[in-house]
């Protein structure tokens, strides 16, 4: 997360902006650990060889095909499998934590574009997120709402090493790979909501 400066010293409410490739890596989970040892590792190869890598950093992932109820699965599959179970979405904290959620076809778009893109550096780290920037219990209303299903429930819980809000600039992909997330999140919601509905019935 980027906060505006001196906003801290002054006792007065902190911004959250969106993020950029240049921001100062600052792992806090083993998650994130093992993603910039990932990056390390490209870099050190790329150094040896001459070649050059795309480190595509994912936001949240969401759509057909995710993973259902493992410690692994997204939390719009998470919430979906709640909804679809009749049970509501239970969130964290108080539901407002930023997130750009992004559909798994545009993913897969960067990850092609990316393969054929002229690339400026030994390593370029691109963010691959959306435009816009969702709450999590937005999302979740939304998903409840495409479902039909209970309304939220903020639990104020928390897990240690999440990241209050997390939200990628992206226009680096889009000047690098000409590459930008074309899919809405209603669109995206109902697609997952569906793709999964199949899978329960």
């Amino acid at each position: 997360m980027i906060l505006t400066s001196g906003a801290s010293t002054r006792g007065e409410d902190l911004a959250p902006e969106l993020v950029p490739e240049s921001a100062p890596l600052d792992p806090r989970n083993t998650y994130a650990a093992t993603k910039v040892h990932g990056e390390q590792l490209a870099t050190i190869w790329s150094r040896e060889t001459g070649g050059t890598v795309a480190a595509l950093r994912f936001h949240n992932v969401y759509g057909p095909g995710m993973p259902r109820e493992t410690p692994y699965a997204g939390v719009a599959s998470i919430f979906t499998d709640n909804l679809l179970r009749g049970e509501p979405p239970r969130v964290f904290e108080d539901g407002c934590q930023r997130r750009n959620f992004i559909h798994v076809s545009d993913v897969a778009a960067a990850v092609v574009t990316a393969l054929h893109a002229p690339l400026p550096a030994r390593l370029t780290p691109l963010n691959i997120g959306t435009p816009w920037v969702t709450t999590v219990g937005e999302m979740a209303t939304e998903l409840s709402r495409t479902l039909d299903g209970p309304a939220l429930i903020v639990t104020g819980a928390y897990r240690l090493g999440d990241v209050r809000h997390i939200t990628a600039d992206c226009s680096a992909a889009d000047h690098v790979l000409g590459w930008r997330a074309r899919i809405d999140l209603r669109t995206g919601l109902a697609d997952l909501s569906e793709s999964q509905h199949h899978i329960w019935c």
